[in-house]
């Protein structure tokens, strides 16, 4: 049967300012000036006696002489002077402390006193501004930014709170951590591998996280045919673990105890169980087991959809022939690697079907390039290949690449039709009943 020309090897699906707060400025203003009082002390000359003036004579009835008189104040003032005298030099030499040493001191406490208010008003209400809104440690990182930052299973908030703020997507834990518990989201945070912007909102960082991760850059985008090989080169090209070691792994004896479905696998061979979905490993220990294991679990959930079981029985009542679940999933498999459009699966379905209930071979050219690893010419098409469909009756010895659930689905459910023949290129998809009819599809068609 014709060819839809396509290759082995299918496209790929392709599935705020962060500031440091600034520190406040001191005030300007100048401080006031005190206004010294600049007291001058004038040292005037003892009074001289009147008589050295050119006093005039006492008056009549005056009780003491005038020489008498003069002496006693001379004397008087003399001891006055020497008195003041005394008490200055010893202000001067610091004397017993009783003259400016209690001033000093008094001096001395209000200074410090002053001192301590300054610091108290910088620690109550400069400080807290300067630091508000960073943890120490914290680190510095320009805003707008884009980072790639892992949350593991299993993070507390306060957890995931340390790693915004290590990687600068948020500069306070703190705030994080409050606004996650007023919103109530702890349970609502997810796990995974994000890409944020340092310096973001705690809002926006909360919105993303509750809405899941949003980066790549630790997930396997796995496509709708892909075979084991090629699947072990996509590991290997993201993940970073050996295609060898994925091959050397994925064997089905390896699984069959916990996915009991593998006892049908033929070969040891888990081709076709690896179902194709995007995957994201982030925060979790990547090996070829871990991988293999998360395939198998989506190819256990995906199947359980279908309702394979009573499918089969349908499809054994229908074409009159048995089936095995392992028939159904092969199936899908050479649908998978024919179909260009959804629209085609369910009637390349029937044509294959068909084929089976009438004993003829199924003649897919895809089965052969499974073993080949390439498109098939007119001389490989008579070789003697278990997966030569040409030569060889009935399904393929194993799936030849891993479905998506579209082709699952078409294989447990074809059309009901009366195909024998598809003629499919990029811009014709044609089925007929008569392999003249088929001849006549190519012969218009030729140059399509």
């Amino acid at each position: 049967m014709p060819t839809n020309n396509q290759s082995n090897e299918r496209p790929r699906h392709r599935a705020a300012h962060f500031r440091t707060p600034g520190a406040a400025r001191q005030g300007g203003g100048a401080t006031p000036r005190r206004q010294a009082s600049a007291v001058t002390s004038e040292c005037r000359p003892a009074a001289r006696p009147a008589a050295t003036r050119g006093a005039s004579a006492p008056a009549p009835g005056s009780t003491g002489a005038i020489g008498g008189t003069t002496s006693q104040l001379s004397a008087r003032t003399a001891a006055a002077t020497r008195r003041a005298g005394t008490q200055g030099t010893g202000r001067r030499h610091g004397g017993n402390g009783r003259g400016g040493g209690p001033r000093g001191i008094a001096a001395i406490v209000a200074i410090l006193a002053g001192v301590a208010a300054f610091v108290a008003l910088f620690l109550v209400l400069v400080l807290p501004r300067l630091t508000h809104g960073t943890d120490p440690g914290s680190v510095q990182v320009a805003s707008g930014q884009e980072v790639e930052v892992v949350i593991p299973d299993g993070s507390s908030t306060s957890n995931i709170a340390s790693i915004l703020r290590d990687a600068g997507v948020i500069s306070d834990a703190s705030s994080f951590i409050q606004e996650v518990q007023r919103q109530n989201a702890e349970q609502k945070l997810k796990s995974g591998t994000y890409s944020l912007l340092t310096g973001s909102s705690v809002a926006n960082v909360i919105n993303q996280l509750v809405a899941g991760p949003n980066s790549t850059a630790s997930t396997l985008q796995v496509p709708e045919g892909y075979t084991v090989a090629q699947i072990a080169s996509l590991v290997e090209g993201r993940l970073g673990i050996p295609s060898s070691d994925f091959i050397a792994q994925a064997k089905a004896s390896n699984y069959v105890a916990d996915y009991p479905f593998l006892s049908e696998a033929a070969h040891d061979s888990l081709e076709g169980f690896l179902f194709p979905k995007t995957y994201d490993f982030a925060g979790k220990a990547v090996t070829a087991d871990s991988v293999i294991r998360a395939m198998l679990t989506q190819y256990q959930t995906e199947v359980a959809t279908l309702g394979l079981d009573g499918a089969r029985q349908a499809l054994e009542t229908r074409y009159g022939r048995p089936f095995t679940n392992y028939d159904v999933l092969t199936m899908a498999s050479i649908i998978e690697r024919e179909a260009l459009t959804d629209d085609d699966r369910a009637l390349i379905s029937s044509v294959f079907y068909n084929r089976l209930k009438a004993n003829m071979p199924l003649q897919s050219d895809a089965t052969l390039a499974y073993t080949l690893g390439r498109e098939v010419t007119a001389v490989d098409l008579t070789q003697d290949d278990p997966y030569n469909t040409y030569t060889n009756m009935g399904l393929t010895p194993t799936p030849i690449c891993n479905p998506g659930l579209a082709s699952l689905a078409a294989a447990a459910n074809p059309q009901d039709t009366g195909y024998y023949y598809f003629y499919i290129t990029s811009s014709v998809h044609a089925f007929s009943e008569t392999y003249e009819q088929h001849q006549q599809v190519i012969a218009q068609n030729s140059g399509a």
